[in-house]
């Protein structure tokens, strides 16, 4: 009997790779270099954590992987799909479709309606969707979907931002310090709501100094001028 060898190359690829990936910054004669060949992987169901002080790169790292800044070295992909130097409407269209963003400022228009900032994020692409209220009403705010982002108390503003978040079904979840401002409750309801995501099977990523989530990730990536610290 002869054992078979795996092959490899028809594994699908993560929902979100980076392959060193690097920034830098110039200002005057100065030159800041935020990334210096960062390599990550996560994969579907995954939750991970990236830490590190400030200054250290997290919040250049997510925005590269969301395809809104374009590393000086290295690449992106989106379930093996290139994200990172793309004209900037494949890279929106990218975003629209397979990535949920939250960011701490929240990612709310304050002239609409919680069900109206839900629904003109699910305009962005043509694929089938999740009805708006039905969304909300499993974050539990469905009470609150004709209310504007100013009318909303803490949690329920970090809710409405995670529906704005999921509206598309999203592969990937990018959150930057996503409970940076939240009493200890309602940091627990937004990264139970998180790790549900990753449970769902999508890769979820957050950036955040928090001792919390990082204790609710399944692995903790840390950087250290621009580096991954090992």
């Amino acid at each position: 009997m002869t054992s078979e060898i795996p092959d490899h190359s028809l594994e699908s690829p993560p929902p979100l790779a980076a392959n060193s990936l690097y920034r830098f910054f110039r200002a005057g004669d100065e030159e800041t270099l935020a990334l210096q060949g960062v390599s990550l992987a996560v994969a579907a169901g995954e939750l991970v954590a990236v830490a590190g002080p400030s200054g250290s790169g997290k919040s250049t790292l997510l925005v590269c992987l969301a395809g809104m800044d374009n590393p000086d070295g290295g690449v992106v992909r989106i379930h093996g799909q290139r994200i990172s130097h793309q004209p900037e409407a494949v890279q929106a269209r990218m975003r629209a479709q397979h990535i949920g963003l939250v960011f701490q400022s929240s990612n709310l228009l304050p002239h609409l309606t919680v069900s109206r900032n839900v629904r003109l994020t699910q305009a962005l692409t043509r694929q089938r969707h999740q009805p708006a209220a039905a969304i909300l009403d499993a974050l539990g705010i469905g009470h609150r979907a004709r209310a504007y982002p100013g009318q909303l108390s803490g949690g329920e503003l970090a809710r409405a931002g995670l529906a704005v978040a999921l509206a598309n079904d999203p592969m990937v979840m990018l959150a930057d310090e996503p409970t940076g401002e939240l009493d200890s409750a309602t940091e627990r309801v937004v990264l139970d709501l998180l790790v549900e995501r990753a449970n769902a099977g999508s890769a979820v990523l957050i950036v955040s100094h928090s001792p919390a989530v990082a204790a609710a990730a399944d692995r903790v990536i840390r950087l250290s001028d621009g580096r991954v610290s090992l």
